[in-house]
């Protein structure tokens, strides 16, 4: 599963480069993100800025990644394009996640 990871003193970043996350790959998405949340900081955010298309599966693996953390520690979103962003408006998942527009924006929240 292509997940690329960066991480700094206080986020683990990591982003998706597959331009779907459907049926076909939703399971390995998910057993993926939890090999890559077990260790490091406890404020992972998940960069979507490559994902154009997400299913229900995908979601709910999206979902899965969110529930299967480990305690103490939380996942935020950013990058979502506008086919991706609207899937989490209409099934109300941007109540559930925190959204942010670009990573770049967790950089600007953290010095500000």
């Amino acid at each position: 599963m292509p997940l690329q990871q960066t991480q700094t003193d206080d986020i683990k970043i990591i982003t998706v480069n597959l331009p779907r996350i459907d049926a076909a790959v939703a399971i390995q998405f998910k057993d993926s993100m939890r090999e890559a949340t077990e260790t490091g900081p406890d404020h992972i955010v998940l960069d979507l800025s490559n994902v154009s298309f997400v299913d229900s599966s995908g979601l709910g693996a999206i979902v899965a990644s969110k529930k299967q953390l480990p305690s103490g520690k939380k996942i935020d979103l950013a990058g979502l394009t506008p086919d991706v962003a609207k899937v989490f408006r209409l099934t109300r998942m941007d109540s559930v996640f925190r959204i942010y527009a670009h990573v770049s924006d967790l950089a600007s929240r953290a010095a500000g």
